[in-house]
């Protein structure tokens, strides 16, 4: 395999959904950080290799990889036994189902160039607080009745899959924001497991902060 290239930002919940499966296959890569409140992404350069300006890029195979899911299932596809998507079809549905209600409600409302497009249109010291407060802490209470009281040590079953991927860096966020996370028992449980894993573990923003 030719040298893995992951274009990061180490707070971006995307990116560090993509730098735990990386580690959960064993799959050494470099980082090359993106600095988002610096507008690195807006660079004639960085849109040349991922046209939406977003964050994470992933080269890897000479290719370049956008959007933390496809990312993630393409990784997923490549090492099926590691397990990131189950092999049923009916069980790949609700990892998918988990990873979606995070990937797609809870993070894109609650992403920065919605929050600071928000502060414009109010002049409310604490719009942001509040607006991340309310979208976080609900998808996360709907995340906790999805989950339910299913067995496992994880979201699905007893390995970490996509949606735990989704799930911890949200649950960082939560926290970050100063969401209330006590009530989500499961969650929280899930997270003191993960957080016990070395691949989780390596892909802390703490651990790759510049």
């Amino acid at each position: 395999m030719s040298e893995v290239v992951l274009y990061d930002y180490w707070r971006s919940s995307a990116s560090y959904r993509v730098r735990i499966a990386l580690n959960l296959l064993e799959i050494d890569y470099r980082t090359v950080p993106v600095n988002l409140l610096e507008g690195a992404h807006r660079t004639p350069d960085y849109l040349t290799l991922n046209p939406q300006g977003l964050v994470p890029t992933l080269v890897i195979d000479g290719r370049p990889l956008t959007q933390s899911l496809a990312i993630i299932e393409y990784l997923a596809e490549l090492r099926p036994e590691c397990g990131l998507l189950p092999t049923d079809s009916a069980d790949r549905q609700r990892v998918r189902a988990l990873a979606y209600a995070v990937a797609m409600d809870i993070h894109p409302i609650c992403n920065l160039h919605v929050v600071s497009h928000l502060m414009t249109l109010t002049e409310k010291a604490d719009a942001r607080e509040e607006w991340m407060k309310h979208f976080i802490g609900d998808g996360l209470r709907l995340v906790e009745a999805m989950i339910g009281e299913a067995d496992g040590k994880f979201s699905f079953g007893d390995r970490p899959t996509m949606a735990d991927l989704c799930l911890i860096p949200q649950l960082y966020n939560a926290r970050r924001w100063g969401v209330v996370v006590t009530a989500f028992s499961r969650i929280t449980d899930i997270d003191a497991r993960c957080a016990e894993l070395p691949a989780f573990q390596a892909a802390h923003p703490d651990r790759v902060k510049p």
